[in-house]
């Protein structure tokens, strides 16, 4: 019974994610980045954790919220990388 109220969370979830994303502006993304990298850290210190202490059935809800974690922070460095390359200098 509770699977259904799970969906929909997720889908409302998404929908706002996105709309709130979308409205930022582009001189703030890379603060949002930095902020997102370290609470994304930090989700990967708690799953961990959990990964160590936890019953075979929540491992792998722990190892996939480890992976998704890791996933996030090396795209989020990537793409800080990026837009900091933006702003050198140029050599002539």
């Amino acid at each position: 019974m509770r699977l259904p109220i799970i969906i929909v969370f997720i889908v409302v979830s998404a929908i706002l994610g996105y709309r709130v994303i979308s409205k930022v502006p582009p001189l703030l993304h890379t603060p949002l980045m930095s902020g997102m990298n370290a609470l994304s850290g930090i989700t990967i210190l708690g799953a961990v954790a959990v990964y160590a202490a936890a019953s075979p059935g929540v491992k792998g809800f722990s190892a996939a919220a480890i992976i998704l974690a890791m996933i996030n922070v090396a795209g989020g460095l990537w793409v800080t990388q990026r837009m900091l390359e933006m702003f050198k200098k140029k050599k002539k």
